[in-house]
């Protein structure tokens, strides 16, 4: 039974406020039980931590740092030496580099496109001496022809042999300038062609040297420009983040200081709560055996005391045992002291309801806005219980009227003369300091006849129809 009620306060935290006394300290107790043995397991790892570990097995890779004089890890702070350059220096040589760098790239783009340019050039001329060997081959032929067709035998010979002897005369200029080319190879071609173009080269290449110097200059201070507006503008930038860093760094402090307040205020009221569930334990045991209940501590209250009355009550159980119990309850004492009343009109106030369970007390607030609550009879406890609608889920307090009064239960809580005045205390004043829950719109009946139909209906001064 226990175990299923703390994995159920998982899922839901209010089941703790509808719990009794008895199981209350039952379940605290257990708490404490786990949190001993958690304690202990976590002493024991970090022994076991501090026990002196193996030695490392040989082949296994660590990193072993160099020591100094003192025996210390030796550390180098680049500047402190007086051969170190400053970081401006540092900086101005990498932009000099990198300047060089480019440049040297944009010149070897432009070498390989003059290159290119000239062995264009150098490829037009060779297919132009290679036409004209043509052409004047194509030329001799053509006269061999003319002269086998028109001239007469003695004049064709002659003819021929003038031919045969231009044509020799030919084949000796054509053959030595072969072989003249042949004996010298291509490149010797190609030297010769490009005679033609060396001076044109020449004047290229230092063009392109002095632009190299010229554009790598003009990199350089590019870059330096380009490095000075950077610094200028993180400068900038750091001046107008810093205001908003120290006025974020104000607002985090201030919010730890006020979570750290909270925190004590949570604990202050957890440590109450067990001194009175130990109290309340301690109260019911003696009630269970016969004796009379022991004295509580006096409480605070709100200037209301002269208006609570001594009221005699029966002997009753720790919690109700059915609905009938509960409604016979309401009979016999909280009708008399006008529990669930309008003060002004003696009608049945708006939040008021009967004995209603808890789930029909969430489906109700569950589509209100937050702060709307409602009072209903507990099943729990000889009490009532405020469902009040948060913002993220709907939460349940328990209201205790064991001690001729009302108070939620809990250590150094206000008293209430009515319960209609712990309800109008609220409307102003916050039910917890953490939550901060104030109770802002009555959520009334839904049904005809209402859930209280029950608890009034013998009642003769009720003058409403229920």
């Amino acid at each position: 039974m226990l175990q299923e009620i703390i994995e159920k306060m998982y899922i839901d935290p209010d089941l703790l406020e509808e719990l009794s006394d008895e199981q209350k300290a039952i379940l605290f107790y257990k708490m404490r039980q786990e949190q001993v043995r958690r304690w202990k397991e976590e002493e024991n790892k970090h022994e076991e931590r501090k026990k002196p570990t193996k030695p490392s097995k040989a082949g296994i890779k660590n990193v072993s740092f160099m020591h100094g004089k003192d025996g210390k890890e030796w550390v180098w702070v680049m500047g402190d030496h007086r051969n170190d350059r400053t970081i401006q220096q540092i900086l101005d040589d990498e932009a000099q580099r990198n300047a060089d760098k480019q440049a040297d790239i944009e010149l070897e783009k432009q070498r390989m496109k003059e290159e290119k340019e000239f062995q264009r050039k150098i490829d037009e001329e060779q297919r132009r001496l290679e036409r004209e060997k043509a052409e004047r081959e194509a030329e001799l032929k053509r006269k061999e022809e003319e002269a086998a067709l028109y001239a007469s035998l003695k004049e064709a010979r002659e003819a021929a042999k003038r031919l045969e002897e231009e044509k020799m005369r030919s084949e000796e200029e054509v053959t030595l300038r072969v072989n003249d080319l042949r004996l010298n190879g291509v490149n010797d071609c190609q030297q010769i062609i490009q005679k033609k173009f060396a001076l044109e080269r020449r004047k290229s290449m230092e063009r392109v040297e002095t632009n190299k110097k010229r554009r790598s200059s003009e990199l350089y201070m590019k870059w330096k420009h380009m490095r000075d507006s950077i610094d200028k503008q993180a400068l900038e930038t750091s001046k107008e983040v810093e205001p908003i860093w120290k006025e974020q760094e104000k607002r985090a402090k201030d919010a730890e200081v006020q979570m750290r307040q909270l925190a004590r205020d949570a604990r202050e009221e957890v440590r109450n709560s067990f001194r009175h569930v130990a109290r309340n334990l301690t109260a019911v045991s003696a009630f269970a055996s016969g004796k009379d209940k022991p004295p509580l501590p006096p409480k605070e209250d709100n200037g209301n005391s002269e208006k609570i009355k001594a009221h005699k009550r029966k002997s009753r159980p720790p919690r109700p045992q059915n609905k009938d119990a509960i409604i016979a309850w309401f009979h016999d004492e909280e009708r008399e002291r006008s529990a669930g009343l309008d003060p002004q009109t003696n009608k049945p106030a708006e939040w008021f309801h009967g004995i209603i369970p808890r789930m029909d007390a969430e489906t109700m607030l569950i589509n209100e806005p937050t702060g709307s609550y409602l009072v209903r009879v507990s099943e729990r406890v000889w009490g009532y219980t405020i469902s009040y609608r948060a913002s993220d889920r709907c939460k349940h307090f328990l209201v205790d009227t064991t001690e001729n009064g009302y108070q939620f239960f809990g250590t150094n809580q206000i008293k209430h003369a009515t319960l209609a005045d712990l309800i109008l205390y609220h409307v102003n004043n916050h039910i917890t300091v953490a939550g901060k829950e104030m109770l802002i719109k009555p959520i009334g009946q839904i049904k005809s006849p209402p859930d209280y139909y029950d608890l009034f209906k013998n009642r003769r001064s009720e003058s409403t129809s229920l």
